[in-house]
């Protein structure tokens, strides 16, 4: 059913992305196995934490990469649907992830910090997600290409 058949309270709950992003982050399972929690969002921009807990490290207490490439993609993706408007079938897929490694995080938690850098028309949405740990120490760079 399209929006103008919906009515007023219905169509604004479905046309929301932060609303669709805030329900998505409350009821994933992954999210919640790594502890990820939402620190801020508003259009275009999303602040997710991970902090530390002992099944993140892959070696002694260095928190894994791939734990903190979760959050980049999870805080990429809660960025671009911040400022997003939902389609009457939603589907969404990350279709790029470039992270960089600046330094190894030891024993402490990480906050990313997502950026839209660019929306196209199609529903292509392009991220920079910049990654500190609780120290301040920034330990990752990433791009995340994101279709809506």
């Amino acid at each position: 059913m399209a929006n103008a058949e919906r009515s007023p309270d219905e169509a604004a709950a479905t046309s929301d992305g932060a609303a669709l992003a805030r329900g998505w982050l409350e009821s994933a399972p992954f999210v919640a196995h790594l502890g990820i929690r939402l620190q801020k969002m508003e259009p275009g921009r999303a602040v997710l934490a991970m902090p530390f807990n002992d099944s993140l490290p892959t070696i002694g207490e260095v928190v894994h990469g791939g734990a903190i490439s979760s959050l980049v993609d999870t805080a990429a993706a809660t960025a671009a649907w911040s400022g997003a408007q939902v389609p009457e079938r939603p589907r969404a897929s990350t279709i790029g992830l470039t992270v960089d490694f600046l330094a190894p995080t030891r024993g402490q938690g990480v906050t990313a910090d997502a950026r839209v850098v660019r929306r196209g028309g199609t529903g292509l949405c392009v991220c920079e997600v910049s990654v500190a740990a609780d120290d301040g120490t920034r330990v990752a760079l990433a791009l995340v290409t994101y279709q809506l």
